[in-house]
Order: structure tokens, then C-alpha cells, then sequence
């Protein structure tokens, strides 16, 4: 018991490590990172390396969104909506299974969020899907809650695919058009996220309804 603790501290610990050498070493700078991927954007390979750098960096709940700023300004809006859904999913996927080893000071932390009580009440596709589409939110969050509760998994990934396809469009069409001059500010206007709030608010408003139903029912 006390080995399984230590190791559990030895890996959290390797992870934080892990997570403050990239941001120093400026690996996690997404200027950087397009001004690489620039030289290599006519090879196909490109699109498996950020799909599997954005997989790893979601398992182990590090900045795997940065790579918005990467994939849409390179690719038009499909293809770049592709790449980061795969690498969203399949990193949700990864930090779903591997969150039951996280320490039990980490545990409690997440337990504590609103998302995982939210979750524990509401375990279904629609309540996943409201999250992942809503802006800004943290979808490390999503993945740890989920693989805490061990949420149902084809929920999980339906809703990571549906959900993380749409944001991405959304935002990926916006960066593409507005290429060199896109911002963080950009992604802010009302007619960006507006639409992505008001999905996921009639979603949530639907589940409310939905649990209110079945109580009645019971």
C-alpha cells in the first residue's frame, strides 16, 4: 500500500517536472511550435506528430489545446476540426484510463470541482457533450472527472468527438480566416462563442429536464 502511495507521488511529481521543463524550455510556446511545423506542412506525417503530441499532452493534463493555434492556421478548417478531435480524443481516451493512478491529494482535488459533481449526478452523453462544447472549459478536467467516476465509455467518446469536432470548426474557421492576424481576442467576439454557449446551455437545460422527468416518473 505504502509502495503503490510513493509511486503514485513519484509520478504526479514527474508529471508537474515534466510539465515546467517544456514550459522553460519554450516547447510549449505555440509560436515555436508553428514556426517548425511551417517547414514540414506539405509532409503527411505532420498531421499523425500533432495529433500524438496533442494526445500526450491531454494524458497527462499539460496544454494540449495550444495546438489550435498550430493545426488551424495550417490546415483549412476541416482537416484542422480532424487533427484536433483525433488528438482530443485520443487523449481524453488516455487520461480516462489513466487518472485512477493519480494520488489521493489529486483525487480529492477534482472531486471537489463542480464538474465532477455534476458528472457523479449526471452520467450521460448530453452532460459530456455540454461540457466539451462549452468554450474555454477545461477538457482535463472532463477527462479526469470522467475516468474517476469510470462514466460510461461510449459516452465519453461520442461526446469527446462530437463535441471537440465542433468547437474546433468553429474556432478553426475564424484562425484560418483571419490567418497572421488571429488572436486570442478574436476567439472572444460574441459571434465566435455565442453560438457554442447557447448549445451547450439548451443541452444542459434538456438533461435538467430530462433528470426532473424521471423522478417524477419514479
Amino acid at each position: 500500500m505504502i509502495r503503490r502511495y510513493i509511486k503514485k507521488l513519484l509520478l504526479i511529481a514527474l508529471l508537474i517536472t515534466a510539465g515546467i521543463v517544456l514550459e522553460v524550455a519554450g516547447l510549449l510556446d505555440t509560436d515555436k511550435i508553428l514556426t517548425v511545423a511551417r517547414e514540414y506542412s506539405e509532409h503527411w506525417w505532420l498531421v499523425l506528430v500533432l495529433i500524438l503530441l496533442q494526445a500526450i499532452l491531454f494524458t497527462f493534463a499539460l496544454a494540449g489545446s495550444l495546438f489550435l493555434w498550430v493545426a488551424a492556421p495550417l490546415y483549412p478548417p476541416p482537416m484542422a476540426t480532424f487533427i484536433l478531435a483525433a488528438g482530443g480524443t485520443l487523449g481524453g481516451v488516455s487520461a480516462y484510463f489513466f487518472s485512477n493512478r493519480l494520488a489521493d491529494d489529486w483525487v480529492t482535488k477534482i472531486e471537489k470541482s463542480h464538474t465532477y459533481k455534476l458528472l457523479r449526478k449526471q452520467d450521460n452523453f448530453f452532460t459530456l457533450f455540454a461540457l466539451r462544447v462549452f468554450p474555454a472549459f477545461p477538457h482535463s478536467l472532463v477527462n479526469y472527472s470522467s475516468g474517476i467516476l469510470n462514466v460510461k465509455l461510449s459516452h465519453f467518446i461520442a461526446a469527446a468527438i462530437l463535441g471537440i469536432s465542433i468547437k474546433s470548426y468553429v474556432y478553426s474557421n475564424v484562425i484560418y480566416n483571419a490567418t497572421t492576424t488571429a488572436s486570442f481576442e478574436d476567439l472572444l467576439n460574441i459571434s465566435t462563442y455565442g453560438p457554442l454557449i447557447l448549445l451547450s446551455v439548451i443541452t444542459l437545460i434538456g438533461v435538467v429536464i430530462n433528470f426532473r422527468l424521471s423522478r417524477k416518473q419514479k
